[in-house]
């Protein structure tokens, strides 16, 4: 039985004024890679693409852990662009060879009423064939069971992005403060960015 599980998750987020607009500091997307997830499950794989080993999964009687690889890339004004590129299920060959991952995602920096606002959307589905041990479980249930997993996983990064993200912003730019004093006086134009 083939099956097909989707989610969806907005994110908007306050950014403070720290002195040097949050566009510069999104142009390192790495550092948001490790803002929102745990970094000890991550693997940088090259410049713009990580490896991110996912917590064990139960779906119904099935317990999984996908590994999924992520490009993530910044564009000229500040938005960042992720996508997945690869995933494999370890230790579980009849799933592994069944299972695919798409994961598609963008934040990008807005003005709103003169606060700065991050505005970002996450897309996620999965397609998998079930083992014959679950063909006889209703497809409703299993499509239900699904689709709340993935919204689950969405809402968890989405509550780390919403508390890591502004405290390593706020702690990039005490880490430059010669950069800080040139944005605050408008004299940083230009940092190299990854290519989109």
């Amino acid at each position: 039985m083939k099956v097909q599980f989707s989610g969806s998750q907005s994110v908007e987020l306050n950014v403070p004024d720290e002195g040097v607009p949050i566009q510069h500091y999104l142009r390192q997307p790495h550092r948001l890679v490790y803002s929102l997830v745990d970094p000890q499950r991550l693997e940088q794989l090259d410049q713009d693409c990580f490896r991110l080993k996912m917590r064990p999964i139960s779906f119904l009687s099935l317990a999984i852990q996908p590994t999924v690889d992520l490009k993530v890339w910044a564009l000229s004004d500040g938005t960042i662009r992720l996508k997945s590129v690869g995933c494999a299920i370890r230790g579980a060959d009849y799933i592994n060879q069944r299972f695919a991952l798409h994961l598609f995602g963008r934040l990008s920096p807005q003005q709103v009423d003169g606060m700065t606002q991050l505005k970002g959307l996450a897309d996620i589905t999965v397609e998998i064939e079930l083992p014959p041990a679950l063909w006889l479980t209703p497809r409703p249930l299993i499509e239900t069971t699904g689709n709340h997993l993935l919204k689950g996983i969405l809402a968890t990064v989405k509550q780390r992005l919403a508390h890591h993200l502004i405290l390593d912003y706020r702690r990039w730019v005490r880490e430059q403060p010669e950069q800080s004093q040139l944005a605050a006086h408008g004299q940083v134009h230009s940092e190299s960015t990854l290519p989109a």
